[in-house]
């Protein structure tokens, strides 16, 4: 399980859960950063920033969202030099065309099956360590079709990926469909989403059919911002947070898990003289 951050908050409260690996999201970074939809808004750039400072922050693999990889192959190769010099251990790179969308909402468009192959043999080229993985995502399920999708994934993995990523599969059979495909040939990562297109399923049930790698994209964006709505409301109506108190960490539990004991105990023992 990989579960959705979108800083270095989130990032180190799951890593404390004691998830195997994270994932940075760019629709939770589109949310939380822009305020705005998963529509292709968000930047290399600050997507960059945003894992820097997560890695910064956490020593837990990161998996991150690299959209379409910002362009074409050669963008796809900074994008990768990019992540990886930030502490990426994984991208995900997808064949929609730019700007993309969330793969859960409608109306997407995708690039030639043959251009999205060579973006994942130009990141492969670019990648400084082996050890850097490369997931091809494909969205062609709700735009050509479910056995055309299995085929660009095909074609992904010819090509280099290290695991393959068929995004909304509409139903049961078609999850069942792509785990007995491909499981035995390579990774394959499902996406849970709260109302998309997917039939939910735990960690667990995916393991179980043939599945590697699940995310759980913008859980945490979704489960936070409906708590921040009742709080400002709460907040707004009262004139005070107490009705809300028992929904709140209060400044000791906070600090708490901000380490700050501790990185002002680290920060003390440089004041005095060296040894």
């Amino acid at each position: 399980m990989a579960p959705g951050v979108y800083d270095a908050l989130t990032a180190s409260l799951a890593e404390a859960a004691g998830f195997p690996a994270l994932y940075l999201s760019g629709a939770a970074v589109s949310y939380t950063r822009l305020g705005r939809p998963d529509i292709g808004l968000t930047s290399v750039t600050e997507m960059t920033e945003t894992l820097s400072l997560i890695r910064d922050r956490v020593s837990t693999p990161i998996i991150i969202d690299a959209d379409t990889g910002f362009g074409n192959a050669l963008n796809a190769q900074r994008t990768m030099r990019l992540y990886e010099r930030a502490g990426a251990n994984a991208l995900q790179i997808e064949d929609q065309a730019y700007p993309k969308r969330c793969g859960h909402l409608a109306d997407k468009t995708l690039i030639p099956a043959q251009e999205m192959a060579g973006k994942i043999r130009a990141m492969a080229d670019a990648r400084h360590a082996a050890q850097t993985l490369i997931i091809a995502r494909t969205d062609a399920v709700a735009v050509e079709g479910f056995e055309a999708a299995q085929e660009r994934a095909e074609t992904y993995l010819e090509a280099g990926a290290d695991i393959l990523f068929i995004e909304a599969p509409q139903s049961e059979a078609q999850l069942t469909a792509i785990a007995q495909r491909f499981r035995g040939r390579v990774p394959l990562l499902a996406n849970m989403v709260e109302g998309g297109e997917t039939p939910m399923k735990s960690a667990r049930e995916l393991e179980a059919l043939g599945y590697a790698l699940v995310i759980f994209p913008g859980g945490i964006v979704r489960a936070l911002a409906r708590t921040a709505e009742a709080y400002y409301l709460s907040l707004s109506e009262t004139g005070s947070n107490a009705a809300f108190r028992d929904r709140m960490f209060d400044f000791q539990d906070l600090n708490a898990r901000l380490g700050t004991a501790e990185m002002l105990a680290r920060g003390k023992a440089y004041e005095g003289p060296g040894t």
